[in-house]
Formats: structure tokens, C-alpha cells, sequence
């Protein structure tokens, strides 16, 4: 029974965020501040994780393809692999780690020092003050962030296939543009953006809902944290049926 009244608290929760996009008024202000802090603090992050997953992934293709002499499917593998799943998981896995515990951290925060009331007292709506710069920030620099992190995983790959393993550099770039089709990016962004909804709102719903003092704050953010990563790797699987079944 618990389970079920956390559903429908947090369902309760999202559907009253997600009308407020529709209505203002709005704050470009907070917004704006939002892009910056979700978006680009996040790149270094996201490009790096990529870089060296992408290495990786060249690398260890290489080590089992050689067995099967399928050396030359490594630019493909590496170029599906990274567009389709490993920038767009990797990326909001990283993003939840990040910036869900920050907002479930500071909206924590300001419930427990009642900042939250005081809005309120101000007839500053706090969903539209606090949830939808966040709710539609995340949304909408997560596939930005993943377009990067798309290029910068297929750079990787290639600076080992190329510098390291010794394959043709053109080879290489013509047969990872050749195996690439559009759904392949767009289902990678779709799912971005999906994921980056997930981490805003649950980084705002765990804040709205902590407890009083430091240790309802610190479980907030941890539970922001899981429950983030957890429907990530959930809806990663939906999506993932819904593109290519």
C-alpha cells in the first residue's frame, strides 16, 4: 500500500509540473540560469565519459572481432553502439548523478528552511518558480548534450582504431557514416530527452518531499539519485522496444 500511495503521490506531482509548463507565468530568468547550470556545467562530464567509452568500445571490439577476422565491422559497432544507447544512458546517468542531487539537494533545502512557504506567501507559485525552469532545462539540453557526446564517443573510437590498432582513417569515417541512419541518432536524442525529464523530476519531486533536517535532505538526494538511474535504465528498455521491435 505504500508503494502504490508513492505512485500516485509522485504521479499526482508530475501532472500538476508538467500542466504548469502550459501556463504562465514564466521566468525566463530562472530558466535561463537552469540551461547553464544543467547544460553546459554538465558537458565536461559527458564529453569525457563518451571520449573514453568510445575507446574502450573500439578497443575491445577489436579484441573479440579479431577472432571471427570481423576487424572491419569496429567502426560500425562503435558508431551504432554510441548513438543508440551508450551516449544517450551514459549521459543521464551521468546528468542524475549530477545535477538530480543538486535540485533534490537545494529544493530540499528550502523546504527545510521554509523558503518553499515563503513563496507562497508572495503568491509565487513554487511549481512554476522552482519545477518547470528545471523540467524543461533537462529537457531540452540533455539531446544537446547527447549530439555532443555522440560525436565526441565516435571521435574516441576513432583516434584508437586510427592511432592505435592502425586502420585507414578514411575507411574508418566513411564506414561509420555509411552504417548510420537518422532513427539511429533520433531514437538517441528521443530517449535524452526523455531522460532528462526523468532527472528533473524526480530531483524536484524528492526535494518537495524530504524530510526535516540534514538527514531528510541527504535522503532526498540519494533517493533522487536511484530512483533517477533506475528509470533510466527502465525506460531506456521501453524506448529501446518502441524504436527497433
Amino acid at each position: 500500500m505504500s508503494f502504490f500511495a508513492t505512485v500516485g503521490q509522485f504521479s499526482a506531482f508530475a501532472g500538476l509540473s508538467v500542466s504548469h509548463v502550459f501556463r504562465g507565468p514564466f521566468f525566463p530568468k530562472n530558466f535561463s540560469k537552469q540551461i547553464v547550470s544543467i547544460g553546459y556545467y554538465s558537458l565536461p562530464v559527458v564529453g569525457l565519459t563518451t571520449f573514453f567509452t568510445g575507446m574502450v568500445l573500439a578497443l575491445q571490439s577489436y579484441t573479440g572481432f579479431t577472432r571471427f577476422n570481423a576487424e572491419s565491422a569496429i567502426a560500425s559497432v562503435v558508431a551504432l553502439s554510441i548513438t543508440r544507447e551508450l551516449a544517450p544512458v551514459l549521459a543521464g546517468l551521468m546528468v542524475a548523478g549530477r545535477v538530480g542531487a543538486s535540485i533534490a539537494a537545494e529544493i530540499g533545502t528550502m523546504r527545510v528552511t521554509e523558503q518553499i512557504d515563503a513563496l507562497r506567501t508572495l503568491s509565487v507559485n513554487p511549481f512554476k518558480y522552482l519545477v518547470v525552469p528545471r523540467l524543461i532545462a533537462g529537457t531540452l539540453t540533455l539531446p544537446i548534450l547527447v549530439l555532443i557526446g555522440d560525436l565526441i564517443g565516435i571521435m574516441g573510437g576513432y583516434i584508437v582504431s586510427v592511432h592505435v590498432l592502425g586502420f585507414s582513417a578514411g575507411s574508418y569515417l566513411s564506414q561509420s557514416w555509411d552504417v548510420l541512419q537518422p532513427i539511429d541518432v533520433i531514437s538517441g536524442l528521443a530517449k535524452a530527452a526523455v531522460f532528462g525529464f526523468i532527472v528533473t523530476i524526480m530531483g524536484c519531486y524528492h526535494g518537495f518531499n524530504s524530510g526535516r533536517g540534514a538527514q531528510g535532505v541527504g535522503a532526498a538526494t540519494t533517493n533522487a539519485v536511484v530512483t533517477s538511474s533506475i528509470l533510466i535504465l527502465v525506460f531506456n528498455y521501453i524506448l529501446t522496444q518502441v524504436f527497433f521491435s
